[in-house]
Protein backbone atom coordinates (compact mmCIF):
# COMPACT_ATOMS: atom_id res chain seq x y z
CA UNK A 1 0.00 0.00 0.00
CA UNK A 2 1.60 3.30 -0.66
CA UNK A 3 2.02 5.70 1.99
CA UNK A 4 -0.12 8.45 2.41
CA UNK A 5 1.59 12.30 1.81
CA UNK A 6 1.44 13.82 4.92
CA UNK A 7 2.27 18.09 5.89
CA UNK A 8 3.92 16.90 9.14
CA UNK A 9 4.45 13.42 10.90
CA UNK A 10 5.40 12.97 14.49
CA UNK A 11 6.06 9.56 16.20
CA UNK A 12 5.64 9.60 19.73
CA UNK A 13 6.55 6.09 22.09
CA UNK A 14 4.33 7.57 24.47
CA UNK A 15 0.92 9.65 23.66
CA UNK A 16 -2.13 9.81 25.39
CA UNK A 17 -5.06 8.52 23.07
CA UNK A 18 -8.26 8.43 24.95
CA UNK A 19 -7.70 6.05 27.87
CA UNK A 20 -4.50 4.90 27.60
CA UNK A 21 -0.97 5.74 26.70
CA UNK A 22 0.40 4.00 23.53
CA UNK A 23 3.16 5.04 20.63
CA UNK A 24 2.16 7.10 17.65
CA UNK A 25 3.24 8.29 14.61
CA UNK A 26 1.10 11.09 13.80
CA UNK A 27 0.26 12.22 10.48
CA UNK A 28 -0.79 15.63 10.14
CA UNK A 29 -2.38 16.92 6.72
CA UNK A 30 -4.43 20.50 6.68
CA UNK A 31 -3.85 20.98 10.45
CA UNK A 32 -5.69 18.13 11.48
CA UNK A 33 -4.74 14.55 12.57
CA UNK A 34 -4.92 12.49 9.46
CA UNK A 35 -3.92 9.48 10.99
CA UNK A 36 -1.99 7.92 14.24
CA UNK A 37 0.07 5.37 12.62
CA UNK A 38 1.50 6.96 9.35
CA UNK A 39 3.01 4.94 7.48
CA UNK A 40 5.95 6.17 5.52
CA UNK A 41 7.96 5.38 2.26
CA UNK A 42 11.21 3.41 3.03
CA UNK A 43 14.26 5.42 4.04
CA UNK A 44 11.66 8.23 5.07
CA UNK A 45 12.13 9.72 8.70
CA UNK A 46 9.10 11.40 10.76
CA UNK A 47 9.63 15.32 11.00
CA UNK A 48 9.59 15.38 14.46
CA UNK A 49 10.78 12.32 16.80
CA UNK A 50 9.95 13.05 20.71
CA UNK A 51 12.76 12.32 23.34
CA UNK A 52 12.36 8.99 25.28
CA UNK A 53 11.63 11.62 28.81
CA UNK A 54 8.94 12.71 26.59
CA UNK A 55 4.99 12.16 26.25
CA UNK A 56 2.45 13.64 23.37
CA UNK A 57 -0.75 15.08 25.10
CA UNK A 58 -3.92 16.67 23.59
CA UNK A 59 -3.60 20.60 23.63
CA UNK A 60 -5.26 21.34 27.30
CA UNK A 61 -8.16 23.05 27.04
CA UNK A 62 -9.53 25.83 29.36
CA UNK A 63 -12.57 26.83 29.57
CA UNK A 64 -12.67 29.33 32.12
CA UNK A 65 -9.79 32.31 31.15
CA UNK A 66 -10.44 36.17 31.84
CA UNK A 67 -8.59 38.23 29.38
CA UNK A 68 -10.24 41.57 30.06
CA UNK A 69 -9.32 42.81 26.82
CA UNK A 70 -10.86 45.73 25.49
CA UNK A 71 -10.92 48.01 28.65
CA UNK A 72 -8.76 46.14 31.08
CA UNK A 73 -5.84 45.39 28.99
CA UNK A 74 -3.67 46.68 32.03
CA UNK A 75 -4.76 43.58 33.38
CA UNK A 76 -4.23 40.93 30.82
CA UNK A 77 -4.58 41.56 26.98
CA UNK A 78 -5.33 38.61 24.14
CA UNK A 79 -1.58 38.58 23.46
CA UNK A 80 -0.34 38.28 26.46
CA UNK A 81 -2.78 35.72 27.78
CA UNK A 82 -2.11 33.17 24.11
CA UNK A 83 1.24 33.37 25.30
CA UNK A 84 1.04 32.00 28.60
CA UNK A 85 -1.62 29.77 27.63
CA UNK A 86 0.73 27.81 24.96
CA UNK A 87 3.46 27.89 27.50
CA UNK A 88 1.63 26.25 29.36
CA UNK A 89 0.62 23.40 26.70
CA UNK A 90 -2.50 24.59 25.89
CA UNK A 91 -4.02 25.41 22.85
CA UNK A 92 -7.75 26.67 22.96
CA UNK A 93 -9.28 28.80 25.62
CA UNK A 94 -12.49 30.48 26.19
CA UNK A 95 -12.26 33.88 27.57
CA UNK A 96 -14.90 34.67 30.43
CA UNK A 97 -17.31 38.24 29.83
CA UNK A 98 -16.88 40.42 32.43
CA UNK A 99 -13.55 42.26 33.62
CA UNK A 100 -13.59 43.75 29.96
CA UNK A 101 -15.32 46.68 29.41
CA UNK A 102 -17.88 45.97 27.91
CA UNK A 103 -18.65 43.27 29.05
CA UNK A 104 -20.04 40.51 26.54
CA UNK A 105 -23.50 40.90 27.65
CA UNK A 106 -24.75 42.43 24.20
CA UNK A 107 -23.87 41.46 20.12
CA UNK A 108 -21.66 44.88 20.29
CA UNK A 109 -20.10 43.98 23.39
CA UNK A 110 -19.18 40.49 21.72
CA UNK A 111 -17.88 42.65 18.61
CA UNK A 112 -15.95 44.55 20.61
CA UNK A 113 -14.03 41.76 22.40
CA UNK A 114 -13.69 39.98 18.83
CA UNK A 115 -12.08 42.75 17.39
CA UNK A 116 -10.07 43.37 20.56
CA UNK A 117 -8.46 39.59 19.78
CA UNK A 118 -8.69 39.85 15.79
CA UNK A 119 -4.91 38.60 14.48
CA UNK A 120 -3.21 38.80 18.07
CA UNK A 121 -4.25 35.25 19.18
CA UNK A 122 -1.29 32.42 19.38
CA UNK A 123 -3.83 29.83 20.38
CA UNK A 124 -7.55 29.17 19.41
CA UNK A 125 -10.08 31.39 21.47
CA UNK A 126 -13.81 31.26 22.28
CA UNK A 127 -16.25 33.13 24.45
CA UNK A 128 -18.74 32.64 26.62
CA UNK A 129 -21.60 35.35 26.57
CA UNK A 130 -22.75 37.12 30.52
CA UNK A 131 -26.15 36.66 31.92
CA UNK A 132 -27.47 39.77 33.82
CA UNK A 133 -30.39 42.20 35.13
CA UNK A 134 -31.75 43.59 32.22
CA UNK A 135 -29.90 41.55 29.17
CA UNK A 136 -32.60 38.68 28.92
CA UNK A 137 -33.51 40.13 25.12
CA UNK A 138 -29.46 39.45 24.34
CA UNK A 139 -29.33 35.61 24.84
CA UNK A 140 -30.54 34.78 21.69
CA UNK A 141 -28.80 37.14 19.39
CA UNK A 142 -25.14 36.29 21.40
CA UNK A 143 -26.70 32.48 21.31
CA UNK A 144 -26.56 32.99 17.43
CA UNK A 145 -23.41 35.14 16.98
CA UNK A 146 -21.76 31.79 18.41
CA UNK A 147 -20.91 32.31 22.33
CA UNK A 148 -20.45 28.90 23.73
CA UNK A 149 -22.70 29.49 26.13
CA UNK A 150 -23.50 32.13 29.21
CA UNK A 151 -21.71 33.02 33.01
CA UNK A 152 -23.83 34.77 35.68
CA UNK A 153 -22.89 35.13 39.32
CA UNK A 154 -25.39 34.66 42.21
CA UNK A 155 -23.94 37.65 44.37
CA UNK A 156 -21.93 40.91 43.13
CA UNK A 157 -19.56 40.08 40.63
CA UNK A 158 -16.57 42.78 41.77
CA UNK A 159 -17.50 45.10 38.78
CA UNK A 160 -20.09 46.88 39.02
CA UNK A 161 -20.75 46.53 34.88
CA UNK A 162 -21.44 42.95 35.50
CA UNK A 163 -24.43 42.52 37.69
CA UNK A 164 -25.72 39.39 39.55
CA UNK A 165 -28.69 37.62 38.96
CA UNK A 166 -31.17 37.03 41.85
CA UNK A 167 -33.18 33.81 42.47
CA UNK A 168 -36.33 35.48 40.15
CA UNK A 169 -33.66 36.51 37.44
CA UNK A 170 -31.93 33.38 37.42
CA UNK A 171 -35.01 31.35 36.47
CA UNK A 172 -35.60 33.78 33.76
CA UNK A 173 -32.36 33.23 31.94
CA UNK A 174 -32.58 29.37 32.75
CA UNK A 175 -35.96 29.88 30.95
CA UNK A 176 -34.84 31.46 28.50
CA UNK A 177 -31.62 28.92 27.92
CA UNK A 178 -33.43 26.05 28.40
CA UNK A 179 -35.11 27.13 25.11
CA UNK A 180 -31.99 27.56 23.16
CA UNK A 181 -30.11 24.54 24.83
CA UNK A 182 -27.38 26.92 25.92
CA UNK A 183 -25.24 26.21 28.86
CA UNK A 184 -25.59 28.68 32.16
CA UNK A 185 -21.98 28.96 34.21
CA UNK A 186 -22.60 29.74 37.58
CA UNK A 187 -20.17 31.18 39.76
CA UNK A 188 -22.17 29.87 42.94
CA UNK A 189 -21.74 31.69 46.28
CA UNK A 190 -24.60 32.99 48.35
CA UNK A 191 -24.45 36.67 49.43
CA UNK A 192 -26.44 35.74 52.38
CA UNK A 193 -23.89 33.99 53.60
CA UNK A 194 -20.87 36.05 52.99
CA UNK A 195 -19.52 38.24 55.54
CA UNK A 196 -19.66 41.81 53.44
CA UNK A 197 -18.25 43.98 56.77
CA UNK A 198 -15.48 45.88 55.23
CA UNK A 199 -12.43 43.88 56.37
CA UNK A 200 -8.55 45.41 56.70
CA UNK A 201 -6.05 42.19 57.07
CA UNK A 202 -3.06 40.98 56.41
CA UNK A 203 -4.26 37.53 58.14
CA UNK A 204 -5.62 35.28 55.73
CA UNK A 205 -8.05 33.24 58.07
CA UNK A 206 -9.46 36.30 58.34
CA UNK A 207 -10.61 36.51 54.55
CA UNK A 208 -11.25 32.74 54.72
CA UNK A 209 -14.09 33.40 57.22
CA UNK A 210 -15.72 35.94 55.39
CA UNK A 211 -16.60 33.70 52.33
CA UNK A 212 -17.18 30.12 54.54
CA UNK A 213 -18.24 26.99 52.06
CA UNK A 214 -22.03 27.46 53.58
CA UNK A 215 -21.99 30.52 50.89
CA UNK A 216 -21.01 27.63 47.83
CA UNK A 217 -23.49 25.17 49.30
CA UNK A 218 -26.41 27.35 50.00
CA UNK A 219 -25.97 28.61 46.45
CA UNK A 220 -25.62 25.55 44.52
CA UNK A 221 -28.82 24.30 46.30
CA UNK A 222 -30.55 27.31 44.41
CA UNK A 223 -29.31 26.66 41.25
CA UNK A 224 -30.14 22.94 41.54
CA UNK A 225 -33.69 24.14 42.27
CA UNK A 226 -34.03 26.13 39.58
CA UNK A 227 -32.43 23.60 36.82
CA UNK A 228 -34.84 21.24 38.01
CA UNK A 229 -37.71 23.58 37.54
CA UNK A 230 -36.72 24.77 33.92
CA UNK A 231 -34.75 21.78 32.47
CA UNK A 232 -31.92 24.27 31.66
CA UNK A 233 -28.10 23.14 31.29
CA UNK A 234 -25.73 24.43 34.37
CA UNK A 235 -22.07 24.19 35.12
CA UNK A 236 -20.71 25.49 38.52
CA UNK A 237 -17.39 27.23 38.09
CA UNK A 238 -14.64 27.00 40.32
CA UNK A 239 -15.90 24.85 42.84
CA UNK A 240 -14.21 24.94 46.14
CA UNK A 241 -15.86 23.75 48.64
CA UNK A 242 -16.19 19.96 48.96
CA UNK A 243 -18.92 20.10 50.90
CA UNK A 244 -21.50 20.59 47.94
CA UNK A 245 -20.50 17.12 46.02
CA UNK A 246 -23.08 15.42 47.60
CA UNK A 247 -25.68 17.78 46.65
CA UNK A 248 -23.97 17.83 43.56
CA UNK A 249 -24.40 13.91 43.04
CA UNK A 250 -27.40 13.90 44.27
CA UNK A 251 -29.16 16.20 41.75
CA UNK A 252 -27.15 14.13 38.84
CA UNK A 253 -28.70 11.14 40.19
CA UNK A 254 -32.11 12.80 40.24
CA UNK A 255 -31.13 13.60 36.47
CA UNK A 256 -30.31 17.31 36.88
CA UNK A 257 -28.10 18.53 33.64
CA UNK A 258 -25.90 20.12 35.62
CA UNK A 259 -21.71 19.82 35.37
CA UNK A 260 -18.77 20.78 37.83
CA UNK A 261 -15.38 22.28 37.33
CA UNK A 262 -12.44 23.04 40.18
CA UNK A 263 -9.10 24.98 39.86
CA UNK A 264 -5.64 23.87 40.27
CA UNK A 265 -5.10 26.50 43.12
CA UNK A 266 -8.00 24.25 44.90
CA UNK A 267 -6.20 21.15 44.19
CA UNK A 268 -2.52 22.58 44.93
CA UNK A 269 -2.57 25.13 47.37
CA UNK A 270 -4.20 24.84 51.25
CA UNK A 271 -4.85 27.82 53.15
CA UNK A 272 -2.58 26.65 55.81
CA UNK A 273 0.69 27.36 53.75
CA UNK A 274 -0.64 31.02 53.13
CA UNK A 275 1.64 33.03 54.88
CA UNK A 276 0.42 37.28 56.13
CA UNK A 277 0.12 39.21 53.75
CA UNK A 278 0.47 37.13 50.94
CA UNK A 279 -2.58 38.23 48.67
CA UNK A 280 -1.27 36.52 45.79
CA UNK A 281 -3.61 33.85 47.46
CA UNK A 282 -6.46 35.79 47.30
CA UNK A 283 -9.28 34.66 45.54
CA UNK A 284 -12.82 33.55 45.59
CA UNK A 285 -14.24 31.16 46.57
CA UNK A 286 -11.09 31.19 48.79
CA UNK A 287 -8.40 28.18 49.07
CA UNK A 288 -9.32 26.00 51.67
CA UNK A 289 -8.03 23.52 54.15
CA UNK A 290 -5.83 20.28 53.16
CA UNK A 291 -8.58 18.11 54.10
CA UNK A 292 -10.87 20.08 51.72
CA UNK A 293 -8.65 19.43 49.00
CA UNK A 294 -8.32 16.00 49.60
CA UNK A 295 -12.32 15.94 49.07
CA UNK A 296 -11.84 17.56 45.52
CA UNK A 297 -9.70 15.02 44.66
CA UNK A 298 -11.69 12.16 45.53
CA UNK A 299 -14.21 14.10 43.94
CA UNK A 300 -12.23 14.30 40.78
CA UNK A 301 -11.11 10.58 41.30
CA UNK A 302 -14.79 9.14 41.07
CA UNK A 303 -16.21 11.94 38.59
CA UNK A 304 -18.07 14.12 40.85
CA UNK A 305 -15.79 16.66 39.14
CA UNK A 306 -15.81 17.26 35.30
CA UNK A 307 -12.86 19.07 34.74
CA UNK A 308 -9.98 21.36 35.87
CA UNK A 309 -9.59 24.84 34.52
CA UNK A 310 -7.78 27.56 35.53
CA UNK A 311 -10.26 30.46 36.41
CA UNK A 312 -6.96 32.69 34.86
CA UNK A 313 -7.91 36.07 36.41
CA UNK A 314 -4.77 38.26 36.96
CA UNK A 315 -4.95 42.44 37.45
CA UNK A 316 -2.08 44.35 38.21
CA UNK A 317 -0.12 44.49 40.94
CA UNK A 318 -1.05 47.64 42.53
CA UNK A 319 -4.58 46.10 43.07
CA UNK A 320 -3.39 42.72 44.14
CA UNK A 321 -1.91 45.57 47.21
CA UNK A 322 1.07 43.25 47.14
CA UNK A 323 2.66 46.15 48.90
CA UNK A 324 0.59 46.69 52.00
CA UNK A 325 -0.49 42.66 51.80
CA UNK A 326 -4.10 43.84 53.29
CA UNK A 327 -6.76 41.02 52.29
CA UNK A 328 -9.66 42.92 52.32
CA UNK A 329 -8.94 45.02 49.92
CA UNK A 330 -6.74 43.01 47.61
CA UNK A 331 -8.42 42.12 44.12
CA UNK A 332 -9.17 38.19 44.11
CA UNK A 333 -7.93 36.17 41.19
CA UNK A 334 -5.04 33.64 40.39
CA UNK A 335 -3.48 33.93 37.31
CA UNK A 336 -2.49 30.42 36.72
CA UNK A 337 -2.57 29.60 32.79
CA UNK A 338 0.79 29.08 32.15
CA UNK A 339 1.20 26.37 35.35
CA UNK A 340 -2.04 24.42 35.61
CA UNK A 341 -0.78 21.60 33.58
CA UNK A 342 2.37 21.23 35.92
CA UNK A 343 1.01 22.16 39.30
CA UNK A 344 -2.03 19.27 38.88
CA UNK A 345 0.08 16.84 37.36
CA UNK A 346 2.66 17.46 40.25
CA UNK A 347 0.49 16.85 43.06
CA UNK A 348 -2.08 13.75 40.52
CA UNK A 349 1.33 11.81 40.26
CA UNK A 350 1.53 11.87 43.99
CA UNK A 351 -1.83 10.84 44.59
CA UNK A 352 -1.57 7.86 41.90
CA UNK A 353 -3.63 9.49 38.97
CA UNK A 354 -1.47 9.27 35.57
CA UNK A 355 -1.52 11.56 32.62
CA UNK A 356 -4.47 9.70 31.29
CA UNK A 357 -6.32 11.09 33.75
CA UNK A 358 -5.02 14.30 33.80
CA UNK A 359 -5.76 14.52 29.95
CA UNK A 360 -9.40 13.42 30.84
CA UNK A 361 -9.62 16.63 33.13
CA UNK A 362 -7.66 19.08 31.34
CA UNK A 363 -8.39 18.41 27.85
CA UNK A 364 -11.42 15.66 27.05
CA UNK A 365 -13.47 17.34 30.03
CA UNK A 366 -13.61 20.66 29.36
CA UNK A 367 -13.96 19.81 25.16
CA UNK A 368 -16.68 18.23 26.35
CA UNK A 369 -17.96 20.43 28.31
CA UNK A 370 -18.61 23.36 25.24
CA UNK A 371 -18.99 21.08 22.41
CA UNK A 372 -15.75 21.59 20.97
CA UNK A 373 -15.52 18.12 18.98
CA UNK A 374 -12.34 18.46 17.16
CA UNK A 375 -10.65 19.88 21.00
CA UNK A 376 -8.92 17.61 23.67
CA UNK A 377 -8.12 14.20 22.28
CA UNK A 378 -5.33 12.62 19.91
CA UNK A 379 -7.99 11.35 17.47
CA UNK A 380 -8.25 11.07 13.65
CA UNK A 381 -10.44 14.03 12.60
CA UNK A 382 -9.40 16.20 15.04
CA UNK A 383 -7.44 19.86 15.16
CA UNK A 384 -3.38 19.03 15.29
CA UNK A 385 -3.16 20.62 18.66
CA UNK A 386 -0.51 19.06 20.85
CA UNK A 387 1.91 19.02 24.10
CA UNK A 388 5.03 17.93 24.19
CA UNK A 389 5.23 17.36 28.15
CA UNK A 390 8.97 15.58 29.86
CA UNK A 391 6.84 14.84 32.67
CA UNK A 392 9.97 13.62 35.07
CA UNK A 393 11.24 17.00 34.85
CA UNK A 394 11.45 19.53 37.66
CA UNK A 395 11.50 23.32 37.50
CA UNK A 396 10.97 26.07 40.25
CA UNK A 397 8.62 28.95 39.12
CA UNK A 398 10.30 31.77 38.46
CA UNK A 399 7.58 34.99 38.04
CA UNK A 400 9.94 36.88 35.44
CA UNK A 401 9.57 33.50 33.09
CA UNK A 402 5.53 33.91 32.97
CA UNK A 403 4.42 35.22 30.06
CA UNK A 404 0.71 36.80 31.26
CA UNK A 405 1.36 40.54 31.62
CA UNK A 406 1.07 41.01 35.71
CA UNK A 407 3.10 37.79 36.83
CA UNK A 408 2.18 37.99 40.05
CA UNK A 409 1.37 34.31 41.43
CA UNK A 410 1.02 32.04 44.48
CA UNK A 411 3.39 29.29 42.89
CA UNK A 412 6.58 31.99 42.99
CA UNK A 413 9.33 29.95 44.14
CA UNK A 414 7.34 26.52 44.00
CA UNK A 415 9.15 23.21 42.79
CA UNK A 416 6.70 21.51 39.93
CA UNK A 417 7.20 18.60 38.03
CA UNK A 418 6.60 18.53 34.51
CA UNK A 419 7.82 20.55 31.63
CA UNK A 420 6.45 21.36 28.80
CA UNK A 421 8.63 21.58 26.08
CA UNK A 422 6.33 22.15 22.96
CA UNK A 423 3.21 23.11 21.96
CA UNK A 424 1.23 22.78 18.48
CA UNK A 425 -1.32 24.07 17.28
CA UNK A 426 -2.85 22.76 13.74
CA UNK A 427 0.59 21.20 13.65
CA UNK A 428 2.43 24.32 13.96
CA UNK A 429 4.91 24.76 16.39
CA UNK A 430 3.57 28.19 18.63
CA UNK A 431 6.74 29.60 20.18
CA UNK A 432 5.68 31.86 23.25
CA UNK A 433 8.97 33.73 23.67
CA UNK A 434 9.27 34.90 20.07
CA UNK A 435 8.34 38.64 20.29
CA UNK A 436 8.17 38.53 16.46
CA UNK A 437 5.63 35.31 15.80
CA UNK A 438 2.96 35.35 13.45
CA UNK A 439 -0.68 35.09 15.75
CA UNK A 440 -2.15 31.57 14.68
CA UNK A 441 -4.99 31.26 16.47
CA UNK A 442 -8.59 31.22 15.69
CA UNK A 443 -11.57 32.46 16.75
CA UNK A 444 -14.10 29.94 17.38
CA UNK A 445 -17.52 29.84 17.60
CA UNK A 446 -20.22 27.21 18.75
CA UNK A 447 -20.73 24.29 16.53
CA UNK A 448 -17.72 25.57 13.87
CA UNK A 449 -14.89 23.46 16.30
Amino acid sequence: MAAEPYDRVVRAERAVVGEQERPVTLGILHGRIATLDAVLPPGQEPDVVLADDEVLLPGLVDTHVHVNDPGRSDWEGFDSATRAAAAGGVTTIVDMPLNSVPPTTTLAGLRAKQQAARGRVHVDVGFWGGAVPGNLADLEPLHDAGVLGFKCFLLPSGVEEFGHLDDAGLREALTELARLDALLLVHAEDEGEIDARPLQSRAYADFVATRPPRAEQVAIERLVAAAEQTGARVHVVHLSAADALPTLRTARDRGTRLSVETCPHYLTLADEDVADGHTEFKCCPPIRGAANRDLLWSGLADGSIDAVVSDHSPCTSALKCLDTGDFGQAWGGIASVQLGLPAVWTHARRRGHTLVDVARWMCQGPADLVGLRRKGRLAVGHDADLCVLAPDEEFTVDPALLHHRNPDTPYAGHTLTGVVRATWLHGILVDPADAGAVPRGRLLRRGEA
